[in-house]
């Protein structure tokens, strides 16, 4: 029986609570934490810089394997994808690319708290994503909710993020 190599992805418009989850799941996990607004940081200088998606799902593909190899090492137990990954095609594009890097465990969280709450959390934030995109994205997220047969092996669903960081 191969190890599991296991992949945890985040689903939810900005403001949903992806990165604070994502804090909270580092503390009792260890894991590598795999960030396209650290990657938009790190190539562009600063996170807010949308610039091609390209470069920065290139980038993506590159801190896989370094995570997959600490995995089979047992350095960490899991690699955790931050993104807000709420277009259906960009799921299923991400579960393709990580099944054929060599993750055999997939499991989305999908963080929903009301769009309310969202746009709330998002006018408090040093950096705001404007409401119009805001909007957009959970059009996409209820136009083409997270399921199964995406090709995860699991799909967590928080209505109310801050209670369920396992």
């Amino acid at each position: 029986m191969s190890p599991v190599i296991a992949l945890v992805f985040l689903i939810g418009v900005p403001g949903s609570g992806k990165s604070t989850w994502a804090a909270a799941f580092q503390k009792n996990h260890t894991c590598q934490l795999i960030s396209t607004d650290r990657i938009r940081a790190e190539l562009f200088g600063d996170e807010a810089i949308q610039g091609d998606w390209g470069l920065i799902w290139a980038a993506v593909q590159q801190q896989f394997q370094p995570a997959i190899q600490q995995i089979r090492a047992g350095e960490i137990e899991v690699a955790l994808y931050d993104a807000t990954n709420t277009k259906r095609r960009y799921r299923r594009d991400l579960i393709q690319m990580a099944r054929s890097s060599g993750f055999n465990h997939i499991r989305g969280v999908w963080l929903n708290p009301p769009l309310a709450v969202c746009l709330e959390r998002n006018r408090h934030r040093s950096r705001q994503v404007p409401e119009a995109v805001i909007y957009r994205m959970h059009r996409q997220l209820w136009g083409a909710p997270p399921r199964l047969r995406e090709g995860m092996d699991q799909l967590q669903y928080i209505a109310t993020p801050g209670l369920q960081y396992d």
